[in-house]
This record gives C-alpha cells, structure tokens and sequence, in this order.
C-alpha cells in the first residue's frame, strides 16, 4: 500500500504526508461565523475535512481534530473597519449579540449532523479564549512585530517582511500585495496599508467588548485561530485547512502572528478547498444563484427543480476532488442520486454474500476484483482523491449485479476476494465517505418528511416568519397532525 500523499498549498505540490508524532495528527480547520445560517461552500469544505478525518482515523491515527467557533471579532468585509457582524445582526432583530450566536451556532451542528460529518474532537470559541488571543497579542509586541495606536493593536507587515516573506502562502511578493491595496486616508492611524489589528479598540456603543492592557476592546479576526490552534496543537501542528477563499488574507496573517510570535509556521500542511458554482458561474449571494443546504433538502428555490437529501448532496460533493471547483446543477445532483442508488443496492448484495474458503474458478475475474479493490487505496492516499475512489467502485458494480443476477457464479470468487469486496464497501461507504443509506419504508420516509417540517416551521419561528410557521401547522392540523409546542423548545406530535 502506497503512502499517504496530499498537496500543501504552501509547498504548491504534493508531499508525502509525515506527522510530526508518529501516530498523532494534529489538524485545525477555520470554522463558521456563527450570525448567520452556514453556506453551502463552508459546508463543502466541512465535508472535505470530515472525509480527511475519517481517513486518518481509518488507517489507524490518533487525530485531535479541532474546528473553532468565531463568535467574536469578525467584522465586515473581513478587514479591521466597518461594523461588527454580530453586533449588527443583534441589532437588527433586537437581541443580544450571544442569543444571534446560540442560535447560528446549534444551526451549523444540526446541519452538520445533517451532513452526517462527526463532530471535531475540540470545538473552541473565540469567545472562551480571550486570555490567549490578549497573551499573544503581549508578545508579538514585545517581540517588535506590532505597535500600538489609541489603543487598537496593529501587526507591522513591512518590517515583518523584511525577515520572513509574508506572502509566503500565496507565493506573492510585499510589492504585488501592496498594489491591490488602497492608499492610506489621512484618518487611517495604520503605518502601512497591509497592516491587520491584532486587537481593535472598542467604541463605548459596541456591544462585545473585553478589558485588556489597551483598554476595552475586542480582538482581531486572525489572531482568534492563532490562538486557539496554539493552545490545542502546539507551536507547531501537521494540518490547517479552510476554504481557498482564507487563503490570501486569514491563514497568510497567521503564518506572520505565529512566526512573529513562536518564531515557527503554524503547520506543515496547509489544505485548501476550491469554490462552488451553479451552471458553471461563482455561487454568491450577488449573483442571486446562491442558495442554503437547506433550500437544497426543501428544493425550496427558483434554479432547483425538486429537492435533494442531505446524502445525494455529500455524495454529490465527494464525485469531485476537493481541490476542483465543484459545479451545481439539478442534473448533476439527479445523477448523482441515481448514482449513489446503484451503489447502495450493489452494497445490499454484497452484504448477503457467502463467502467460503475454494479458490476462485475464474482467476482472471478474481485477480481483477482484487486489483481494483486495492486501487482504492492508492486513489485515496493520493491527496484523498474519492472521484477515483468511487469510479473505482462502480467497475466494481456491474461484477456484483451480474453475480446477483447468475450471469458470475459466486464460486467464480475466490473466498478472500469476497470477504475484501465486504470489507471495502463498508469501509469507503459507511466509514470513510460518512454516508448513510436512505431507502427507507414509506412509514419511515413519512417519518422523515414530518420531521422536516417541523424544523422548518422552528426555523421560521426563530426568524420571526410567523406567517410560514402558522400554516404549516394549520395545515399539518387539517391532514390530522397536531403540533404542541412545548416550553422547552420541544415540538408534541399527535394523530387526531
């Protein structure tokens, strides 16, 4: 069996992967800003992550997997101006900035339960770890990479560059950065037009604020992840992953803060998931082609013709290298039901396979299966490459339904080679590609539509919809169904 390879975006090639502690895998991956429902694209870079996961624990690894909450600190336009996401959005619905983070943050673990994605063995917050990102921002001070104006800390990316190339990640030098900035306004108190507040002073109206050696205030965005990927890896750690997107910005401001600070690069490997389109052009909200998971589960959108399950959506995801930009459309996603149909029923059969102990009697066919079995693995030890892996498996297929169908004696297998085609398919299926199988009973698809009302009509009670809520239950009520909403926040459900 081949090594595990996969590409680092700071290297710009692939490298065969070699954690720092034998056996041990440290990885962090930047997760959601929690003041608004997740998007599609941070869900398919979650999903990436999770197959990672499931991968380095299936070959046997010990993984501390850990995603951050930013509930703190992200301003729009991801620069150090404008106002604070959170602090808006309280505003607006007329909350506590904490209840618009409660809220967005039980959404983003219910949908990635959805997603089937295992939870990250450390989910920290930026929130609880204000004392680190203030420590932090001490050093990188005293160590003379930051200086302070009226109280707002600004990290110094000239005089940092003239020691370490800041744009390092994106193999751009100061220079061409500098070009794609704005000149510096007489009101700008930054030395330099790239310069990033590692921690910003608070305006008396902004409503999360902490005390700190400046005064009051808040901290930066990339400072929360170097602190926290600091506290739960170390100074130095194997995997930090994101979106493509954090690429340029976010994680080329950690390397500097970490290197500033530990005099060390964050991670080895640094893992970045392309972007998302519809009909071959860029999903954003601008271009009104953007749409929600949950529009997808509901088909509750104009571009969609019908609605699509969680599970042909993850599916769908791993047809394409994480690496690729993935292309939505309501043909795809159909093929990819069809698709992922035909290897669920593949599945059912195998599992009833008997595998006895002959030797095969067509070694052609048997070493054939074999062969492709294994080259499962090399497709996934090349950079977690499940386009091949499932390509792989649907050669596979057509061998288990001729065997179904008596057009292959079982006997034509050898023993070994069926118990393997067992194993494979449920170790790829089930435990590496996290997907489940839903062909149910009409009981239990009912079961299943039922329930997706109800967290529907939550949904829009907690967005204050009060018009949707209402008539799903009136007419949930007319067909016999009786929703009772309970004081916890639980829903009753009774047949009338």
């Amino acid at each position: 069996m081949s090594q595990l390879s996969i590409y680092n975006s700071l290297t710009r090639k692939k490298e065969q992967f070699v954690p720092l502690t034998p056996g041990y895998v440290g990885m962090y991956v930047c997760g959601p800003t929690v003041y608004s429902d997740v998007h599609l694209g941070n869900c398919r870079t979650f999903i990436s992550f999770d197959l990672m996961y499931r991968y380095f624990l299936h070959l046997g690894y010990k993984v501390r997997y850990v995603r951050n909450i930013t509930d703190a600190g992200h301003l729009e336009g991801d620069r150090d101006e404008g106002d604070d996401k959170f602090s808006k959005k309280a505003r607006l619905e007329q909350l506590e900035p904490m209840e618009i983070v409660q809220r967005y943050t039980l959404g983003f673990r219910k949908m990635m339960e959805m997603f089937n994605n295992l939870p990250p063995t450390i989910e920290p917050t930026a929130t609880g770890h204000i004392s680190e990102q203030i420590e932090m921002t001490q050093q990188i001070l005293a160590n003379g990479y930051a200086y302070e104006v009226n109280g707002t800390i600004y990290f110094d990316v000239q005089k940092y560059d003239k020691e370490k190339p800041y744009g390092i990640l994106t193999n751009r030098k100061l220079e061409d950065l500098l070009e794609g900035t704005r000149e510096l306004g007489g009101q700008d108190e930054k030395r330099g037009r790239l310069d990033f507040a590692l921690w910003i002073k608070a305006k008396p109206e902004h409503l999360m604020q902490w005390p700190s050696p400046w005064g009051m205030g808040f901290p930066g965005w990339h400072i929360e992840c170097s602190a926290m990927s600091k506290k739960y890896l170390g100074n130095e750690f194997d995997i930090h992953g994101g979106g493509m997107d954090l690429a340029a910005t976010h994680h080329t401001n950690e390397i500097a803060q970490n290197q500033a600070c530990y005099h060390v690069s964050p991670a080895r490997y640094w893992l970045h998931t392309n972007m998302l389109t519809v009909n071959g052009t860029r999903m954003s909200k601008s271009a009104g082609n953007g749409f929600l998971p949950g529009e997808l589960f509901t088909g509750n959108h104009p571009l969609l013709e019908r609605a699509y399950s969680p599970m042909t959506v993850r599916f769908f995801m791993l047809q394409t290298h994480y690496r690729s930009t993935l292309d939505f459309s309501n043909e795809a996603l159909q093929a990819a039901e069809k698709g992922m149909k035909r290897l669920w029923e593949a599945y059912d059969i195998v599992k009833k396979l008997e595998a006895g102990t002959v030797a095969a009697t067509d070694k052609a066919l048997d070493e054939k299966v074999s062969s492709l079995l294994a080259s499962m693995d090399e497709c996934m030890n090349d950079d977690f490459n499940t386009a091949r892996v499932l390509a792989v498996l649907f050669e596979v297929v057509p061998i288990i339904n001729s065997i179904k169908d008596g057009h292959i004696k079982l006997q034509a297998l050898s023993g070994t080679t069926i118990a393997a085609v067992q194993t494979y398919f449920k170790a790829y299926l089930e435990n590496i590609f996290g997907l489940k199988n839903e062909v149910q009973s009409e009981d239990g698809k009912l079961s299943g539509v039922l329930q997706l009302l109800i967290e529907i009509r939550k949904d829009a009670k907690q967005k204050k919809d009060y018009a949707t809520s209402d008539k799903i239950r009136n007419q949930l009520l007319g067909l016999g169904v009786a929703l009772k909403d309970e004081k916890d926040g639980g829903v009753t459900v009774s047949f009338t």
